[in-house]
């Protein structure tokens, strides 16, 4: 996506929670966009104290109307022109659908504009959001993205494939690109890793359109370093610095790819340090101590040490 013309100027709509306290949403995914010279627009979906791992949370639920109203300022001041679009978690069918109408018009305003969609529904074979946002994912949200981001079970439940061996895996990217996205990339999935049982594997796939029409695609995986914690607000990142690093090597997903593990590797090296050294030896951390070390990454996420190599599965010409 070429940016605005004389300021190359990249602005993104990203439309996710905020949490007063803590990275999870739009708290996740604006710092390190700001960092990478990206103009972000946040509206947020909620607003709470904190995310719903701790033991209490407050606060508000932006309802479809609401977002409507401050979609509706932004376009009466005429400054409705985004390069990128950034979505994630939404448990609200209405909502979503709201969601849908903004991208469709803002992609009549700007034809190039690329949307990021991290189809939040569940994982470990179990949903977290209710069953009736699949089929507006698979209908409605899936064929406008340009980026999609599931992990294996939300591939599995967009496609209605299972994903037992890393042919699987190929054949449900392959099912997501005829359903809309060019750009696949399973964030997490239960394959075995060539390495060993500390990574997990991840698996992307890049159509391609040659300048003389005709299509390629780049198939890649990619081993990540696993860590024995939970963290939260690592899904939000991971959609936003994919966004950003296929901005900056748009037709090589095997480099962007790298670049947004090796970001989350060092985001979360520094957090889960970090944490254990609050919580003490033979201590558990608490979701608080867990809290994303995002100012303190700052380096890293500008910059990243390549810490994993991907691994090209086919190019297919």
């Amino acid at each position: 996506s070429v940016c605005q013309l004389a300021v190359m100027e990249c602005r993104v709509l990203s439309i996710q929670s905020h949490v007063v306290r803590g990275y999870v949403g739009n708290k996740s995914a604006t710092f390190p966009l700001q960092v990478l010279g990206f103009e972000v627009d946040s509206i947020n979906s909620v607003q709470f104290s904190n995310h719903t791992g701790y033991a209490h949370w407050k606060g508000q639920v932006l309802t479809a109307e609401e977002l409507n109203v401050l979609y509706e300022g932004i376009k009466l001041n005429k400054v409705n022109h985004y390069d990128y679009i950034l979505t994630g978690y939404s448990r609200d069918t209405s909502f979503l659908e709201m969601v849908v109408d903004i991208i469709q018009e803002l992609k009549k305003a700007n034809p190039s504009l690329v949307y990021v969609c991290d189809p939040v529904m569940g994982d470990h074979g179990a949903m977290y959001v209710p069953e009736n946002l699949l089929p507006v994912y698979k209908n409605k949200v899936v064929p406008l993205a340009d980026i999609l981001t599931p992990n294996q079970f939300e591939a599995e439940l967009l496609t209605g494939k299972k994903i037992n061996t890393e042919k699987d895996g190929v054949e449900v990217m392959d099912l997501l690109h005829k359903m809309g996205p060019d750009t696949v990339v399973l964030t997490s999935t239960d394959l075995p890793s060539k390495n060993g049982d500390q990574f997990l594997v991840a698996l992307g796939s890049q159509k391609i359109v040659k300048p003389d029409g005709t299509n390629s695609s780049q198939k890649i995986c990619i081993d990540i370093p696993k860590v024995d914690a939970v963290f939260v607000g690592t899904g939000d990142l991971f959609a936003a610095m994919l966004l950003a690093w296929t901005h900056h090597h748009p037709n090589d997903l095997k480099t962007a790819c790298e670049k947004t593990v090796s970001v989350m590797h060092h985001v979360i090296k520094r957090t889960i340090t970090h944490a254990r050294e609050l919580a003490g030896p033979g201590n558990r951390p608490s979701p608080a101590q867990l809290e994303l070390r995002m100012v303190q990454s700052k380096a890293d996420i500008e910059n990243p040490a390549t810490v994993v190599e991907a691994k090209v599965l086919q190019s297919s010409q």
